[in-house]
């Protein structure tokens, strides 16, 4: 063999291993479960509003409640009450107490994470999602 053919047969080797690479994740990503907020917790987050650019959810959560794994785009929230709430990074994070009052605007990353309320207010939420 010449080393212009070698040279083809890596090449071409490569270019499967790459799109073996390739399909094996993205088989993996169909495979997670959707933790999309919307569809884990439907009775607390409703959808306000939907565009290109953000999405608009109202977040209530009851006092004493604990809400299993789940995941937010990135943005910014607004407290529409007094509340305390708790939330764990997943996998494997600390729990972070947060005392939310009226008026309190805070930005979030995007994330997985759990929650739990506990205060003795429910907890009430404006979250604009960024989606760029």
């Amino acid at each position: 063999m010449h080393g212009s053919q070698r040279r083809r047969v890596m090449q071409f080797g490569l270019a499967v291993i790459t799109l073996l690479v390739v399909v094996m994740v993205i088989r993996a990503r169909s495979q997670e479960p959707d933790l999309d907020v919307l569809k884990v917790l439907p009775q607390n987050y409703k959808l306000v509003l939907d565009n290109s650019f953000v999405r608009v959810i109202e977040a209530h959560i009851p006092a004493g409640s604990a809400e299993p794994r789940h995941r937010h785009l990135r943005g910014v929230s607004v407290s529409m009450g007094d509340y305390t709430i708790e939330h764990c990074d997943a996998p494997g994070g600390n729990w972070i107490r947060n005392q939310r009052k009226l008026g309190t605007v805070y930005w979030s990353e995007a994330g997985v994470h759990e929650t739990r309320n506990v205060g003795a207010t429910d907890s009430h939420t404006i979250r604009i999602e960024i989606k760029f």
